[in-house]
């Protein structure tokens, strides 16, 4: 594995939520996904009522997240691209998942997951520069 998969990989172990997105039905969808990091590949747990992970199944899928909302001045994103197969993960990678919400947009929580491989990974970082510095740095002494 490249430097910049094992950097993205250690980046999304950072955050708990990310975005997938392919095609259903011929047009594209995005769909919000719990995921974990697990022997270099992403494994994420989806809600199996809206039936997305049949789109996914055996798709190739993009994968997203970031720490855009953290707060955090150095900004980062992830996104891996690879095929996605619904699997039954192991006992500590269901761990790993931490507690399931009870309900989705009202329905009981049915889980379902997805084991991704990633075959292209891309890592943007947004870091603060001239214009986010006090202007009192930039200020000249005569």
């Amino acid at each position: 594995m490249s430097p910049e998969e094992l950097h993205a990989l250690e980046l999304l172990r950072q955050v708990p939520y990310g975005r997938v997105a392919t095609s259903m039905r011929a047009l594209p969808f995005l769909a919000a996904a719990r995921h974990i990091v697990a022997d270099g590949q992403v494994v994420l747990r989806m809600h199996a009522g809206f039936g997305y992970h049949d789109a996914c199944d055996g798709s190739v899928v993009a994968y997203g997240a970031d720490n855009l909302n953290t707060g955090d001045p150095h900004l980062w994103s992830v996104q891996l691209t690879g095929t996605a197969r619904t699997v039954e993960p192991a006992t500590a990678e269901l761990e790993l998942f931490g507690p399931a919400p009870h309900f989705v947009d009202g329905q009981v929580f049915d889980p379902v997951h997805m084991r991704i491989e990633p075959q292209f990974v891309t890592v943007h970082a947004l870091r603060p520069g001239p214009a986010e510095i006090p202007r009192r740095q930039f200020q000249r002494t005569l």
